[in-house]
């Protein structure tokens, strides 16, 4: 039989690329990871700052600690009224919300991006995932102090006990982590279905609504931290709403599919910027 093709034969293989090639060429892999690297020294510097003053305030708060023992307040319960409020206390809540604020800043501009078509930086779509997991394990490890693993708390505690703040701390720790590897596999091409893009949105409507039932316990700023919790729950639940949306165009109608994913982008900026200037 004459050939009728001046084509080479293909070799037998799979039909579509079933890794990316960072991960089928072992040789690719530190050159996709080189971008990465000026993004995490940033991260590290946004947090000295917070860090510090942390310290700072632990520093000054030892001696009242101190004191406090002394009289013998020893009750966990009693522990935990005189955190909330405390130099410290303040402290620690604030670093972690400015801490969260640096991730979601980089996911809203990452978004931003995404939202606009800019061909540059293309593997800032990397950003979201990668934020959302190292978040959740940011709140599964450090939310708050007394809980495990690095508080008194033991595990059934943390998760099954009756601490409100505690619970839903770790609740989003949880949903951040999982969404943050369902975007990383959906974003790499492992997960194509259509319906791999409803858990983000999902994530910022069921955590904003979370937002307005959050409280910090006896605190003297209560009133200040509901505020605050009331505006970003009313932004996340208008950013997911509008991301669930935008899913839900088709590519014919890509201008409005933009409008859709800029609102999403832009209020998931604002919240961020919100956490950078959360305080107590």
């Amino acid at each position: 039989m004459r050939e009728t093709s001046a084509r080479p034969i293909r070799q037998s293989g799979w039909a579509f690329q079933f890794l990316p090639v960072f991960f089928s060429r072992p040789i690719h892999c530190p050159r996709f990871l080189m971008p990465w690297f000026p993004f995490v020294g940033m991260l590290c510097l946004a947090a000295l700052p917070w860090s510090g003053s942390f310290v700072m305030a632990g520093n000054a708060d030892h001696g009242h600690d101190a004191a406090v023992q002394e009289q013998g307040h020893q009750h966990a319960a009693v522990r935990g009224e005189l955190w909330e409020g405390s130099r410290q206390g303040i402290a620690y809540s604030e670093f972690n919300h400015h801490m969260a604020g640096v991730f979601l800043l980089l996911i809203g501009l990452s978004e931003v991006r995404q939202a606009l078509g800019w061909p540059a930086l293309v593997w800032t779509r990397f950003l979201l995932p990668g934020a959302l997991t190292v978040g959740g394990i940011f709140l599964l490890i450090w939310s708050d102090h007394d809980s495990w693993p690095i508080g008194s708390m033991t595990f059934a505690q943390t998760f099954f006990g009756s601490d409100e703040e505690v619970l839903q701390h770790k609740t989003y720790g949880v949903l951040a982590f999982v969404v943050g590897v369902v975007e990383f596999l959906r974003r790499i091409g492992w997960l194509a279905h259509a319906v791999w893009m409803v858990p983000l949105p999902l994530f910022a409507i069921v955590g904003g609504l979370m937002l307005f039932s959050h409280s910090h316990g006896d605190h003297p700023a209560a009133s200040t931290i509901v505020l605050h919790h009331v505006i970003m729950g009313m932004m996340a639940i208008t950013a997911g709403s509008s991301k669930l949306v935008s899913g839900w165009r088709t590519r014919s109608v890509l201008t409005e599919r933009s409008y859709w994913e800029l609102l999403w982008a832009s209020l998931v900026v604002f919240i961020g910027l919100q956490l950078l200037i959360y305080s107590e």
